[in-house]
Protein backbone atom coordinates (compact mmCIF):
# COMPACT_ATOMS: atom_id res chain seq x y z
CA UNK A 1 0.00 0.00 0.00
CA UNK A 2 1.16 3.57 -1.00
CA UNK A 3 2.23 5.55 2.13
CA UNK A 4 0.54 8.73 1.98
CA UNK A 5 2.89 12.16 1.59
CA UNK A 6 2.17 15.63 3.19
CA UNK A 7 0.46 18.20 0.43
CA UNK A 8 1.46 21.63 0.16
CA UNK A 9 -1.40 24.32 0.61
CA UNK A 10 -1.93 27.95 -0.35
CA UNK A 11 -4.40 30.48 0.35
CA UNK A 12 -5.58 33.48 -1.75
CA UNK A 13 -7.29 36.23 -1.04
CA UNK A 14 -11.21 35.37 -1.77
CA UNK A 15 -10.71 31.56 -0.96
CA UNK A 16 -9.40 31.24 2.54
CA UNK A 17 -12.40 30.04 3.88
CA UNK A 18 -12.62 27.29 1.17
CA UNK A 19 -8.72 26.61 1.76
CA UNK A 20 -9.41 26.05 5.14
CA UNK A 21 -12.16 23.25 3.94
CA UNK A 22 -9.58 21.63 2.00
CA UNK A 23 -7.19 21.60 5.17
CA UNK A 24 -10.13 19.75 6.92
CA UNK A 25 -10.36 17.49 4.05
CA UNK A 26 -6.61 16.58 3.49
CA UNK A 27 -6.86 15.66 7.12
CA UNK A 28 -9.70 13.88 7.19
CA UNK A 29 -8.17 11.52 3.91
CA UNK A 30 -5.24 10.30 6.10
CA UNK A 31 -2.72 12.14 3.97
CA UNK A 32 0.57 12.95 6.04
CA UNK A 33 0.86 16.91 6.62
CA UNK A 34 0.02 20.18 5.24
CA UNK A 35 3.08 22.60 4.44
CA UNK A 36 2.50 26.21 3.82
CA UNK A 37 4.67 28.26 1.50
CA UNK A 38 5.39 31.91 2.29
CA UNK A 39 3.11 33.56 -0.61
CA UNK A 40 -0.04 34.12 1.27
CA UNK A 41 0.76 34.44 4.41
CA UNK A 42 1.80 30.76 4.96
CA UNK A 43 2.16 31.74 8.86
CA UNK A 44 -1.15 32.96 9.62
CA UNK A 45 -3.23 29.95 7.14
CA UNK A 46 -1.16 27.37 10.11
CA UNK A 47 -2.44 29.55 13.02
CA UNK A 48 -6.02 28.93 10.89
CA UNK A 49 -5.12 24.96 10.64
CA UNK A 50 -4.19 24.67 14.29
CA UNK A 51 -7.98 25.53 15.49
CA UNK A 52 -9.48 23.97 12.44
CA UNK A 53 -7.79 20.55 12.19
CA UNK A 54 -7.31 17.95 15.14
CA UNK A 55 -4.49 15.26 13.97
CA UNK A 56 -2.79 15.55 11.04
CA UNK A 57 0.92 17.50 11.06
CA UNK A 58 1.39 20.89 9.05
CA UNK A 59 4.10 23.59 9.17
CA UNK A 60 5.79 26.25 6.86
CA UNK A 61 7.58 25.46 3.94
CA UNK A 62 8.79 28.02 4.49
CA UNK A 63 9.08 31.47 5.99
CA UNK A 64 11.55 34.21 5.01
CA UNK A 65 13.72 34.59 7.87
CA UNK A 66 14.48 38.36 6.20
CA UNK A 67 10.42 39.92 6.39
CA UNK A 68 9.89 39.40 9.97
CA UNK A 69 12.07 39.88 13.44
CA UNK A 70 13.28 36.51 14.81
CA UNK A 71 11.90 37.67 18.37
CA UNK A 72 8.43 38.24 16.74
CA UNK A 73 8.63 35.02 14.72
CA UNK A 74 9.23 32.96 18.05
CA UNK A 75 6.33 34.39 19.56
CA UNK A 76 3.63 33.09 16.93
CA UNK A 77 5.38 29.84 16.52
CA UNK A 78 4.94 29.26 20.15
CA UNK A 79 1.18 30.32 19.60
CA UNK A 80 0.80 27.84 16.64
CA UNK A 81 2.83 25.04 18.70
CA UNK A 82 0.64 24.84 22.10
CA UNK A 83 -2.74 25.89 20.04
CA UNK A 84 -2.13 22.67 17.83
CA UNK A 85 -0.98 20.34 20.98
CA UNK A 86 2.31 20.15 19.58
CA UNK A 87 1.49 19.52 15.57
CA UNK A 88 3.68 22.59 13.95
CA UNK A 89 6.60 21.98 12.20
CA UNK A 90 8.60 25.87 11.42
CA UNK A 91 10.13 25.46 8.51
CA UNK A 92 12.56 29.29 7.73
CA UNK A 93 14.49 29.58 4.69
CA UNK A 94 16.35 32.83 3.13
CA UNK A 95 14.10 32.87 0.07
CA UNK A 96 15.68 34.21 -3.27
CA UNK A 97 17.24 37.31 -4.82
CA UNK A 98 14.65 38.52 -6.82
CA UNK A 99 12.09 37.98 -3.90
CA UNK A 100 14.89 40.45 -1.44
CA UNK A 101 14.62 42.85 -4.63
CA UNK A 102 10.42 42.99 -4.40
CA UNK A 103 10.68 43.60 -0.79
CA UNK A 104 13.63 46.10 -0.56
CA UNK A 105 16.17 43.61 1.52
CA UNK A 106 19.62 43.50 1.56
CA UNK A 107 20.62 40.10 2.89
CA UNK A 108 24.00 39.39 4.48
CA UNK A 109 25.80 36.10 4.31
CA UNK A 110 22.96 33.31 4.08
CA UNK A 111 24.43 30.89 6.32
CA UNK A 112 25.34 33.58 9.09
CA UNK A 113 22.26 35.14 8.55
CA UNK A 114 20.16 31.94 9.42
CA UNK A 115 22.40 31.05 12.19
CA UNK A 116 21.98 34.62 13.64
CA UNK A 117 18.25 33.77 12.99
CA UNK A 118 17.85 30.62 14.68
CA UNK A 119 19.59 31.87 17.71
CA UNK A 120 17.54 35.00 17.83
CA UNK A 121 14.43 32.69 17.70
CA UNK A 122 15.63 30.56 20.27
CA UNK A 123 16.49 33.19 23.02
CA UNK A 124 13.40 35.07 22.45
CA UNK A 125 11.84 36.35 25.85
CA UNK A 126 8.80 34.97 26.69
CA UNK A 127 8.09 33.12 23.94
CA UNK A 128 6.91 29.65 25.18
CA UNK A 129 7.53 26.42 23.94
CA UNK A 130 9.16 26.40 20.36
CA UNK A 131 7.95 23.94 17.73
CA UNK A 132 10.95 22.04 15.64
CA UNK A 133 12.95 24.69 13.47
CA UNK A 134 13.34 22.71 10.03
CA UNK A 135 15.99 24.12 7.45
CA UNK A 136 15.37 25.17 3.59
CA UNK A 137 18.34 23.80 2.13
CA UNK A 138 19.45 22.83 -1.76
CA UNK A 139 23.40 22.34 -0.98
CA UNK A 140 25.67 20.90 1.13
CA UNK A 141 26.84 23.55 3.63
CA UNK A 142 23.02 24.56 4.56
CA UNK A 143 22.42 20.99 4.85
CA UNK A 144 25.42 20.89 7.29
CA UNK A 145 24.11 23.77 9.22
CA UNK A 146 20.92 22.26 9.38
CA UNK A 147 22.27 19.26 11.11
CA UNK A 148 23.78 21.46 13.57
CA UNK A 149 21.47 23.56 14.65
CA UNK A 150 17.95 22.68 13.79
CA UNK A 151 15.10 19.86 13.89
CA UNK A 152 15.58 19.04 10.18
CA UNK A 153 15.88 20.06 6.13
CA UNK A 154 13.12 20.43 3.58
CA UNK A 155 14.04 21.11 0.11
CA UNK A 156 12.31 22.99 -2.65
CA UNK A 157 12.36 20.86 -6.24
CA UNK A 158 14.96 18.64 -4.59
CA UNK A 159 16.68 16.11 -6.99
CA UNK A 160 15.56 12.46 -6.07
CA UNK A 161 18.39 10.78 -6.89
CA UNK A 162 20.40 13.34 -5.56
CA UNK A 163 18.68 13.29 -1.71
CA UNK A 164 20.62 10.53 0.07
CA UNK A 165 24.15 12.35 -0.92
CA UNK A 166 22.59 15.23 0.64
CA UNK A 167 21.16 13.63 3.46
CA UNK A 168 24.53 11.92 4.26
CA UNK A 169 26.02 15.57 5.16
CA UNK A 170 23.19 15.52 8.63
CA UNK A 171 24.89 13.50 11.39
CA UNK A 172 23.61 10.67 12.69
CA UNK A 173 20.40 10.94 14.17
CA UNK A 174 19.18 9.33 17.48
CA UNK A 175 15.53 9.72 16.71
CA UNK A 176 14.14 10.51 12.95
CA UNK A 177 14.36 13.83 12.30
CA UNK A 178 12.21 16.26 9.69
CA UNK A 179 13.63 15.35 6.07
CA UNK A 180 10.77 17.30 3.58
CA UNK A 181 11.14 17.60 -0.27
CA UNK A 182 8.37 20.20 -1.88
CA UNK A 183 7.20 18.38 -4.84
CA UNK A 184 5.53 19.77 -7.77
CA UNK A 185 3.11 17.42 -9.22
CA UNK A 186 0.41 17.12 -11.91
CA UNK A 187 -1.74 13.77 -12.13
CA UNK A 188 -3.10 13.31 -15.36
CA UNK A 189 -3.71 10.24 -17.80
CA UNK A 190 -2.03 12.74 -20.51
CA UNK A 191 1.59 12.63 -19.24
CA UNK A 192 3.04 15.05 -22.24
CA UNK A 193 0.52 17.22 -21.07
CA UNK A 194 1.23 16.88 -17.32
CA UNK A 195 4.80 17.34 -18.18
CA UNK A 196 4.69 20.54 -19.79
CA UNK A 197 2.57 21.90 -16.95
CA UNK A 198 5.95 20.70 -14.56
CA UNK A 199 8.12 22.71 -17.36
CA UNK A 200 6.08 25.81 -16.92
CA UNK A 201 6.11 25.31 -12.65
CA UNK A 202 9.92 24.89 -12.83
CA UNK A 203 10.53 27.56 -15.47
CA UNK A 204 11.08 30.47 -13.30
CA UNK A 205 13.04 28.25 -10.84
CA UNK A 206 15.73 27.45 -13.24
CA UNK A 207 16.28 30.59 -13.84
CA UNK A 208 17.72 31.28 -10.15
CA UNK A 209 21.62 30.96 -10.17
CA UNK A 210 21.36 28.91 -6.98
CA UNK A 211 19.10 26.15 -8.49
CA UNK A 212 20.97 25.99 -11.31
CA UNK A 213 24.46 25.22 -9.05
CA UNK A 214 22.25 22.61 -7.72
CA UNK A 215 20.72 20.73 -10.05
CA UNK A 216 24.58 20.91 -11.71
CA UNK A 217 25.40 19.45 -8.56
CA UNK A 218 22.83 16.88 -8.94
CA UNK A 219 24.49 15.15 -12.31
CA UNK A 220 22.64 17.81 -15.13
CA UNK A 221 25.59 20.46 -15.88
CA UNK A 222 24.61 19.79 -19.43
CA UNK A 223 20.87 20.74 -18.90
CA UNK A 224 21.70 23.81 -16.90
CA UNK A 225 24.67 24.63 -19.18
CA UNK A 226 22.12 25.18 -21.87
CA UNK A 227 19.75 27.14 -19.81
CA UNK A 228 22.12 29.21 -18.28
CA UNK A 229 23.04 30.07 -22.40
CA UNK A 230 19.76 30.73 -23.13
CA UNK A 231 19.15 32.95 -20.32
CA UNK A 232 22.47 34.85 -21.24
CA UNK A 233 20.96 35.18 -24.92
CA UNK A 234 17.79 36.06 -23.77
CA UNK A 235 15.85 33.44 -25.19
CA UNK A 236 14.11 32.76 -21.94
CA UNK A 237 11.29 31.57 -24.60
CA UNK A 238 13.54 28.51 -25.16
CA UNK A 239 14.01 27.35 -21.36
CA UNK A 240 11.10 24.62 -21.23
CA UNK A 241 12.44 23.05 -24.51
CA UNK A 242 16.00 22.44 -22.43
CA UNK A 243 14.51 20.70 -19.37
CA UNK A 244 15.56 16.80 -20.32
CA UNK A 245 12.74 13.91 -19.43
CA UNK A 246 15.77 12.61 -17.26
CA UNK A 247 15.49 16.07 -15.28
CA UNK A 248 12.07 16.26 -14.67
CA UNK A 249 11.48 13.16 -13.39
CA UNK A 250 13.92 13.40 -11.15
CA UNK A 251 12.63 16.71 -9.49
CA UNK A 252 8.87 16.38 -10.39
CA UNK A 253 5.94 13.82 -10.23
CA UNK A 254 3.58 13.98 -13.03
CA UNK A 255 1.51 11.15 -15.18
CA UNK A 256 -1.12 8.82 -14.17
CA UNK A 257 -2.42 8.39 -11.03
CA UNK A 258 -0.62 4.85 -10.78
CA UNK A 259 2.63 6.68 -12.09
CA UNK A 260 2.25 9.56 -8.78
CA UNK A 261 1.74 7.33 -6.25
CA UNK A 262 4.83 5.20 -7.65
CA UNK A 263 6.73 7.67 -7.56
CA UNK A 264 5.78 8.97 -4.06
CA UNK A 265 7.17 5.56 -3.21
CA UNK A 266 10.62 6.20 -4.50
CA UNK A 267 11.04 9.79 -2.82
CA UNK A 268 10.04 7.71 0.32
CA UNK A 269 12.55 5.01 -0.39
CA UNK A 270 15.16 7.97 -1.25
CA UNK A 271 15.72 8.89 2.28
CA UNK A 272 12.34 11.59 2.99
CA UNK A 273 10.69 11.50 5.76
CA UNK A 274 8.09 13.68 4.34
CA UNK A 275 7.82 14.13 0.64
CA UNK A 276 5.32 17.30 0.37
CA UNK A 277 3.14 17.27 -3.02
CA UNK A 278 2.71 20.44 -4.82
CA UNK A 279 -0.57 20.43 -6.72
CA UNK A 280 -0.78 20.87 -10.22
CA UNK A 281 -3.69 20.63 -13.09
CA UNK A 282 -3.82 20.33 -16.76
CA UNK A 283 -7.05 21.80 -16.00
CA UNK A 284 -7.82 24.31 -13.82
CA UNK A 285 -6.09 26.10 -10.66
CA UNK A 286 -5.40 24.71 -7.10
CA UNK A 287 -8.74 23.25 -6.45
CA UNK A 288 -9.26 21.14 -9.61
CA UNK A 289 -5.58 19.97 -8.30
CA UNK A 290 -6.71 18.70 -5.05
CA UNK A 291 -9.66 16.53 -6.26
CA UNK A 292 -7.03 14.84 -8.96
CA UNK A 293 -4.83 14.70 -6.20
CA UNK A 294 -7.16 12.95 -3.74
CA UNK A 295 -8.78 11.08 -6.21
CA UNK A 296 -4.94 9.34 -6.97
CA UNK A 297 -4.71 8.08 -3.49
CA UNK A 298 -8.37 6.54 -2.90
Amino acid sequence: MTRLPALSLAAVPGKRRATLDVAKEIERRGFSGIYCPSFGDGLSLCLAIALETNEIHFGTSIANIYTRHANDYAQTASWIHEASGGRFVFGVGVSHGPVHGQLGITPGKPLSDMRHFVEGVRAAPRAGELPPIVLATLRRKMVELAGEIADGVVWANGSRSHIPTSLSYLPAATGERFAGNMIPTCVSDDKRAAAEVMRRTLTGYVMLPNYRNYWTEAGYEEEMTAIRSAINAGETDKLPGLMSDRWLSDVTLFGSAADVREGVEAWYDAGLTTPILVPSSTEGGQMRAFQEIFAAFE
